[in-house]
């Protein structure tokens, strides 16, 4: 795991591009404490930048820039090729491999690319990772991303330079960096607390979408994509060809494909360990981890003082179950207020899931160990885990059959009701009873179920009306294949948006700010594409959602042990906003600072905040994501440090 960035501008002498690097570089030595190298050409006006944590071939032979062996490409590599001791073999029995300088995969996919170029070499890699490929011949520069999004890159211009890396802390050091904030952008943070690619918060800086590469060269300013995976394509085939077997065959086949996932995942040349909440996700990979394993796995859990929000003592039962070894620390209040103002400069990039706290939390508790987390994140994707899902199932008959005119007066009738009021009326058996019947109410307007889905995933539903001077862009493509049901295009738009978007920006970020490495083996695309092929009545089965994962788990441990409701990764954000943050807050939204800034139209946003307080609505969640804004805009305007020690 590792963090790069780079330039291609005018040129320079060598010492001046070798100046910028070191600086871009240094903006990002939490993804990479343990090395450091630029790789220059003064001719062409390249620099490339690399920042190392060092995980499979931890000697010098791993270091990077790395050359490939006929010298023609130089790569900075972030990630990890799972598969890559498969790829040397079939390079060596091809006799199309280099005599090898160590065992790192960066050296592999530099021989596997200069065998059969970029895309078979792409096609070819299992894993996760983003780089910048330089070919010294062609002058041509390649960007390309995993499959699924799980690590970053974003690329632009700033002037007659063209920039990328890992990190915007990177791109912020380049000394021409001008960063325009883009309003259009915000409006997105505002609707669904994270900016979704290709935007980003800087005007002319993209992200590469995931399962793309990118090649720039002197003719092409924006360069020329190409897909070498498809979401899209992944889940027609599973419409098209449909998993034939009987439900205890797909549990069969769920579990043999995260076994190979995390044979390959667990592979490090250091200590490696992984997140164990005491869920469905993480308990069933943490239980083929330990089958797999001849000695105990290290996992790690965090707990709260609320046992609203403490899934510790369920991940401790987990543990002792499957004979773990198991770390817990229990975090105070104060704790986790502590992280709140380093949440700006820990995400480069605003960003506003406030499980980003807990998460950030677990990382550094795992870092004292390992190097290395597995985490379970994804298996709602790509098992229907989601409430959501099942709302949409039993709404899609409301939506087809009932007039519009009367669903939207019931809609109307049920939000007149305050929602403390709603809260009161289920006497606290339902937390955020009146949000969530709210939110509910109000997808019964909804035109068709992906209007529904839309009203469902959005805090703010009309971001134009308190972004000043904005406008907010046309919705990503993330309209599932013909034939797919109100689930399956839920799914599939959760897949290939809130995943990459929200689940996996929060992870990469708040672990590489400890200098830790997280690996996602559900997220293994041949596991990918076989979820897409289950029947919606295999993956939501007798009431039960993610009835594979719930099978294959009951299989290694006893259901007593996690057969309960879904708790999410949370915290009392609501509580804070009115008690120990209040005043951090309401320094944050004072009008006189919305109007100094210029961002945001201070009246609604101060209508919420006063409904908040009063308590008669719940509006943490549309509040953070104007404080994580602004705590955002702080660090960056005041030049807060861009980079973490390790821990």
């Amino acid at each position: 795991m590792c963090g790069f960035a780079g330039f291609i501008g005018p040129s320079k002498s060598s010492d001046a591009l070798k100046r910028a690097g070191e600086a871009m570089a240094s903006a990002i030595i939490h993804r990479g404490p343990d090395s450091s190298g630029v790789w220059t050409d003064s001719d062409a006006g390249i620099a490339l930048a690399h920042r190392r944590l060092a995980v499979i071939d931890i000697s010098s032979a791993g270091h990077q820039p790395m050359l490939s062996t006929s010298g023609r490409y130089v790569i900075a590599f972030n990630g990890e090729i799972y598969n890559h001791l498969e790829l040397r073999k079939a390079l060596e029995t091809e006799k199309r491999a280099p005599n090898w300088r160590g065992t790192s995969d960066t050296e592999t996919l530099l021989a596997a690319i200069e065998a059969c170029g970029v895309e078979e070499a792409l096609t070819q890699s299992v894993g996760m990772f983003a780089f910048a490929l330089w070919d010294r011949q062609s002058r041509q520069l390649t960007l390309a991303r995993d499959r699924l999004g799980e690590k970053p890159l974003y690329y632009g211009w700033a002037g007659s330079t063209f920039l990328f890396g890992s990190d915007l802390a990177a791109l912020r050091r380049y000394p021409d960096w001008q960063g325009e904030i883009n309003r259009d952008a915000l409006t997105l943070l505002m609707r669904h607390n994270y900016i979704p690619a290709p935007h980003s918060i800087y005007r002319g800086i993209a992200k590469l979408m995931p399962g793309t590469f990118r090649v720039f060269d002197a003719k092409e300013r924006d360069g020329l994509e190409s897909i070498y995976w498809s979401a899209f394509d992944s889940a027609r085939d599973g419409l098209e060809r449909p998993f034939a077997g009987t439900p205890s065959e797909a549990v069969d086949e769920t579990e043999r494909l995260l076994s190979q996932s995390l044979s390959g995942q667990m592979i490090a040349d250091v200590p490696l360990g992984a997140f164990l909440s005491g869920g469905i996700d993480s308990s069933a990979v943490v239980a083929l981890m330990q089958a797999q394993s001849s000695r105990p796995v290290n996992t790690f859990a965090i707990g709260f003082e609320s046992e609203a929000y403490d899934e510790a003592r369920h991940a401790q039962k987990i543990a002792r179950h499957l004979g773990t070894d198991h770390t817990e620390l229990y975090v105070s209040e104060r704790d986790a207020l502590a992280v709140v103002p380093k949440l700006g400069s820990i995400y480069s990039e605003p960003f506003s899931d406030s499980s980003q706290i807990p998460t950030y939390l677990v990382s550094q508790l795992a870092r004292r160990s390992v190097t290395v987390s597995v985490s379970g994140d994804g298996g709602d994707e790509l098992f229907s885990g989601y409430t959501r899902y099942g709302l949409a199932d039993r709404i899609a008959p409301v939506l087809n059959y009932i007039p519009r005119p009367l669903r939207s007066i019931a809609a109307m009738s049920v939000q007149a009701i305050p929602p403390n009021i709603w809260d009161k009326a289920t006497a606290g058996r339902v937390a955020r009873a009146g949000d969530k019947i709210h939110k509910a109410a109000g997808i019964l307007a909804a035109q068709s179920s992906d209007d529904a889905y839309r009203t469902l995933i959005s805090h703010w539903l009309e971001p134009e009306t308190i972004v000043r001077g904005a406008q907010e862009p046309a919705p990503s493509s993330n309209i599932a294949p013909p034939g797919s049901c109100p689930v399956r295009r839920m799914m599939y738009a959760d897949l290939v948006g809130y995943l990459p978007g929200d689940i996996l920006t929060k992870v990469d970020r708040a672990s590489m700010a400890v200098s830790l490495e997280a690996r996602v083996p559900l997220l293994d695309h041949r596991l990918v594409a076989f979820a897409a092929s289950l029947p919606v009545n295999i993956l939501r089965r007798n009431g039960e959602s993610k009835w594979p994962l719930r099978q294959l788990l009951a299989r290694h441990v006893p259901k007593d042990l996690f057969d309960r409701p879904k708790m999410g990764f949370g915290v009392p954000l609501d509580a804070w906003l009115r008690g120990p943050l209040k005043d951090w807050a309401e320094a944050l939204l004072h009008p006189d600072r919305l109007a100094r800034e210029g961002f945001f139209a201070a009246r609604p946003i101060r209508d919420a905040w006063r409904d908040h307080l009063a308590g008669t609505a719940n509006l943490s969640y549309r509040l953070w994501d104007v404080l994580m804004f602004q705590s955002w805009l702080e660090a960056e305007r005041n030049g807060a440090p861009a980079s973490h020690p390790p821990a």
